[in-house]
C-alpha cells in the first residue's frame, strides 16, 4: 500500500516537469516564432499573424549602427554609407523620440527620463532595422496623416527617400542630390513608398548621436532577430568643443565669452565638456574590453584617422562590414574630402570639407586655457583614444606637428 503510494506519487512530479516544460517551450515558442511582424503594403492597418516579415529579412541585411555625439564627424561617416547603393540609410531617427519624450532638452542626464528615453529609442531601432517606418510616425509632430509628412528630421540626407519609388523627382542618373533640392523638388514624404524602398535594399544603415554609450544598446545587439554591426565614431574632445562652439553659438554662448575675454563665466555649464568625456571612456572602455556580446560587432573609429586617410579607411569599415565597396563611395569621397568654395561646404551640418585640414583645425580656435582644462577633465579618455596633450601656446598652434598619436584601432571579430 505505501509503495503504491510512493509510485503514484512518483508518477505525479514527473507528469508535473513534463507539464512545466511544455509551458515553457509553448512561452518561448510564441515570444520567437514571430518577432516584430510587419504589416503587407499597402495596408499598415491590416497586421496579420502570419507575415514574418522581419524574420525573413534578418537573415539576409546587414543592420549597421553609427554611434557617435554631435560634432564628431558622423554625418561624414553616414554619408560614406549612404552612398552605397544597396544601403537604406536613415539620418537621426532619435531626435524625434527625444523631441517627443523630452522636449526643450538636448541631453537630459535625469536617470527617469534616460530610462524612457533609450527603451523608446532601441524599439524604435528594432523596428526601423526591420522597415517598419509606421513605428516612426508615433513620434513626428504634427502626426503624419494617411501615413504622409514634411516633418521627417533631415529627410534630404538619405539617397533611398530622394530617389524612386519615394520620388519621383529624380532619376536614376541623378546620382549626386543635394540634400536642399531633395526637400524642395520631392515634396511630403510617404512611409509607405518609404518602407517599400527600405525592404528593397539589402542592409540599413542608420546613424545616431542621442545614445550616451554601447552599453545602452546591448539589448539591442543581443537581439538574435538583427544582425547589428556597430561602428563607434570617436574625436578628439577638443575638436568636438571647438565644433560646437562655432555650431551651436546660443547654447554654448558661455564658451564663447571665455574664449573671447580670457576668463572662465562663473556661471558656465562645464557638463557640456565632462559629459562627452565620460560618456566616450565608459563607451571606448567597455568596447575595447571585447566582452562576448560584442564580437564580431564593434569596430572603434577615430574621425581623424578617416580624415587623414578617407579612401583607406572607409576600406577598412566597408571590410568589417562584410560590404564591397562600391564605385559610387569611392567617387563621393573623392568629390567630398578635398574642400570646396561651394556654399553647401560651409553649412553648418554639411559634409563637403577638406577632411584632412579640417580634423585640428580646433588648434587655431581654442584659446590655450580652455584646452587646458579640457586635457585635466578629459585626460584618461585623451590617453586612452591616443590624443596627445600640449603644454604651452606654441605647442599647441604649431600645426607642423600633429597630436593624434599613431594607434590602430583593430575590429573586434
Amino acid at each position: 500500500m505505501y509503495g503504491s503510494a510512493m509510485q503514484c506519487s512518483w508518477k505525479a512530479v514527473i507528469l508535473l516537469a513534463l507539464a512545466s516544460i511544455a509551458i515553457q517551450y509553448t512561452a518561448i515558442r510564441t515570444l520567437t516564432s514571430k518577432p516584430f511582424q510587419l504589416c503587407p503594403l499597402p495596408s499598415p492597418q491590416n497586421c496579420c499573424d502570419d507575415y514574418p516579415y522581419f524574420s525573413i529579412n534578418a537573415t539576409r541585411k546587414t543592420h549597421i549602427l553609427v554611434l557617435a555625439t554631435t560634432r564628431s564627424g558622423s554625418s561624414f561617416v553616414g554619408q560614406l554609407l549612404n552612398q552605397h547603393q544597396e544601403v537604406f540609410y536613415l539620418f537621426e531617427p532619435l531626435y524625434h523620440v527625444q523631441t517627443t519624450l523630452i522636449p526643450r532638452l538636448s541631453h537630459s542626464r535625469n536617470a527617469a527620463d534616460r530610462r524612457v528615453m533609450l527603451g523608446a529609442s532601441r524599439d524604435l531601432l528594432r523596428s526601423l532595422y526591420g522597415c517598419d517606418l509606421y513605428f516612426l510616425e508615433s513620434y513626428i509632430k504634427p502626426t503624419p496623416a494617411n501615413h504622409t509628412t514634411d516633418k521627417l528630421f533631415r529627410r534630404g540626407a538619405s539617397r533611398a527617400l530622394c530617389q524612386q519609388p519615394v520620388c519621383d523627382a529624380f532619376g536614376p542618373a541623378d546620382v549626386n542630390v543635394e540634400e536642399g533640392d531633395c526637400v524642395k523638388k520631392c515634396a511630403t514624404l510617404n512611409m509607405t513608398l518609404a518602407t517599400e524602398a527600405c525592404r528593397e535594399k539589402r542592409h540599413v544603415a542608420i546613424k545616431i548621436v542621442r545614445v550616451p554609450e554601447i552599453g545602452d544598446l546591448r539589448a539591442l545587439v543581443e537581439d538574435p532577430r538583427l544582425n547589428i554591426k556597430v561602428i563607434q565614431l570617436v574625436r578628439d574632445p577638443r575638436g568636438i568643443l571647438s565644433s560646437r562652439i562655432e555650431t551651436f553659438r546660443d547654447t554654448y554662448r558661455l564658451w564663447r565669452i571665455w574664449r573671447a575675454t580670457g576668463r572662465r563665466p562663473y556661471n558656465l555649464d562645464l557638463s557640456q565638456l565632462t559629459v562627452v568625456c565620460q560618456d566616450f571612456l565608459s563607451s571606448v572602455s567597455t568596447g575595447l574590453s571585447h566582452p562576448y556580446w560584442l564580437k564580431g560587432k564593434y569596430m572603434l573609429v577615430r574621425y581623424e584617422d578617416l580624415a587623414k586617410n578617407p579612401l583607406l579607411k572607409t576600406k577598412e569599415i566597408y571590410d568589417y562590414l562584410g560590404l564591397p565597396m562600391d564605385k559610387n563611395v569611392e567617387d563621393w569621397i573623392h568629390a567630398n574630402t578635398r574642400g570646396s568654395n561651394e556654399p553647401s561646404a560651409k553649412h553648418k551640418f554639411g559634409t563637403v570639407r577638406d577632411s584632412a585640414a579640417n580634423a585640428e583645425s580646433w588648434r587655431l580656435k581654442l584659446s590655450f586655457d580652455m584646452v587646458e582644462y579640457t586635457q585635466t577633465v578629459c585626460q584618461k579618455v585623451l590617453h586612452q583614444l591616443g590624443y596627445k596633450a600640449v603644454k604651452s601656446v606654441e605647442e599647441l598652434k604649431n600645426m607642423s606637428l600633429s597630436l593624434v598619436q599613431d594607434k590602430t584601432f583593430v575590429p573586434f571579430l
